[in-house]
């Protein structure tokens, strides 16, 4: 089953956030805790890491904003 990787609420206001950069390659294997994309918001940029170890499906465009719980890629 694959796991979401979904915009996170990175603070208490955040609504949304601006995907500045994918770390990795579409279907790269990506390892649990390893940083993979960059996001924008109100007040700072951070890295986001993944939630699996696995190969990736980016479905999201860098810069775009979505919303928060946006699906950004999956996992299997």
């Amino acid at each position: 089953m694959a796991t979401q990787v979904l915009l996170p609420k990175l603070g208490f206001s955040m609504n949304e956030g601006l995907l500045s950069e994918w770390m990795v390659e579409d279907g790269a294997e990506v390892t649990e805790g390893q940083p993979i994309y960059a996001l924008e918001s109100d007040k700072s940029t951070n890295e986001v890491e993944s939630p699996a170890s696995g190969k990736i499906k980016i479905l999201a465009e860098i810069g775009e904003t979505y919303e928060v719980g946006h699906l950004l890629a999956e996992i299997e």
